[in-house]
């Protein structure tokens, strides 16, 4: 596990991720208890969410988190080999600036075919991000320093079906 200190540097070392366009390095469909799939694609609906990961339209009736994207350097920065990068049960990893200022409330992305808004809902580590990565990762992704960085990553709901495969590209605003 790494320390604050540790995330923060290699953070600040890394190369900045792009705005406005990026590609899927990776998907997770959360089954439960911990369980992850890593599929090289995935279907996204409108009704669904993610079709075949744990979390449904009945657990989110306002469909303010249907979808998690977290961005895969920030994965990686706090994975180790007891937990892999997709551990954190984000259904896609990208190389993206999802920050606030390159991706307010209201931004549509296309993700694959599928076309994606972002809510206002808070996307942050919890209990499960403390046990699979550490304390000093659940701290780095919570700072109050960090939160406009969302490096926790981004809710978004659903608007138009898609099909996402690992490789394709994930970009602001187009409808």
């Amino acid at each position: 596990m790494k320390s604050f200190e540790e995330l923060q540097r290699l953070w600040q070392n890394a190369s900045p991720p792009p705005r406005g366009r990026g590609v899927v390095r990776g998907i997770c469909l959360r089954k439960g208890a911990g369980q992850h799939e890593t599929p090289t694609h995935a279907r996204i609906t409108v009704a669904e969410g993610v079709v075949g990961d744990r979390w449904r339209a009945a657990d989110d009736p306002e469909r303010l988190s249907q979808v998690t994207l977290m961005n895969a350097t920030a994965a990686d920065l706090v994975a180790f080999a007891d937990s892999p990068a997709h551990a954190a049960g984000d259904n896609f990893y990208v190389d993206l600036d999802l920050g606030e200022s390159a991706l307010p409330v209201g931004a549509q992305l296309r993700l694959g075919t599928a076309l994606l808004e972002v809510t206002a809902e808070p996307h942050l580590g919890c209990k499960n991000f403390n046990e699979r990565f550490g304390a000093g990762a659940l701290r780095w992704v919570n700072h109050k320093d960090h939160r406009h960085l969302r490096l926790r990553g981004v809710n978004l709901r659903v608007v138009e079906d898609g099909v996402v495969s690992v490789g394709d590209s994930v970009e602001l605003g187009s409808t």
